[in-house]
């Protein structure tokens, strides 16, 4: 199974930055994609940022030029740098990983989830 480890939440004020890390580990034989989605008290959970195991990435509209995906395929690592962030982006964010795991096939696997608070 894939375990992930997320940090980097927090409270910051409008304008300001923070960055999530999520660890990936256990019996992975390849990640295919790591992302990250958000969940706001009474919505749905949305796809933030999505990166595959080639390097293409994809935003959300809403976070486009303010937020970077990246990751450390050494450390199945991936990151978010959240800058220019606004009361709107808080949320509980969840890293997701799709892995390829020798004997269970692909594997979808969820983070614990980190809240993010931007105080206007």
């Amino acid at each position: 199974q894939v375990q992930l480890v997320e940090s980097g939440g927090g409270l910051v004020q409008a304008g300001g930055s923070l960055r999530l890390s999520c660890a990936a580990s256990g019996s992975i034989s390849s990640i295919l994609a790591m992302g990250w989605y958000r969940q706001a008290p009474g919505k749905q959970r949305e796809l933030v940022a999505v990166i595959t195991s080639g390097g293409n990435t994809n935003y959300a509209d809403s976070v486009k030029e303010r937020f970077t995906i990246s990751r450390d395929n050494a450390k199945n690592t991936v990151y978010l740098q959240m800058n220019s962030l606004k009361p709107e982006d808080t949320a509980a964010y969840f890293c997701n990983v799709v892995a390829r795991n020798a004997k269970a096939g692909v594997l979808n696997a969820w983070g614990q989830g980190t809240q993010v608070t931007v105080s206007s």
